[in-house]
């Protein structure tokens, strides 16, 4: 479990990713702004959680999506705010019929 685990110490992660323990324990305690794209992927990777998800909690979204949106912004927004109440698995299947070529 990581949470007993030595190499998850604050001071351990903080070396792995490059930044200061006390940086670590403040964005952990909310007392600063969430960290760049580049640090919360380190962290994902470092505890095995989705990129995306932390970044998402972080209230960012990755610089691939946003780059993506900005070729075709309208269309995009109009597509997102129409999933916005669809199920999980109706996006998925549409997800895998779009890479699939079934469409």
């Amino acid at each position: 479990m990581k949470a007993k685990d030595r190499r998850f110490s604050v001071r351990q992660v903080a070396q792995r990713i490059s930044v200061e323990p006390a940086y670590l324990s403040k964005i952990e305690r909310g007392d600063v702004a969430p960290p760049s794209e580049v640090k919360i992927r380190a962290l994902a990777e470092e505890f095995g959680e989705d990129a995306d998800m932390l970044l998402a909690m972080a209230g960012k979204v990755s610089s691939d999506l946003q780059e993506i949106i900005r070729k075709r912004p309208q269309l995009f927004a109009g597509l997102i705010r129409q999933l916005k109440s669809t199920p999980d698995h109706a996006i998925l299947r549409i997800a895998r019929d779009i890479r699939d070529g079934d469409w």
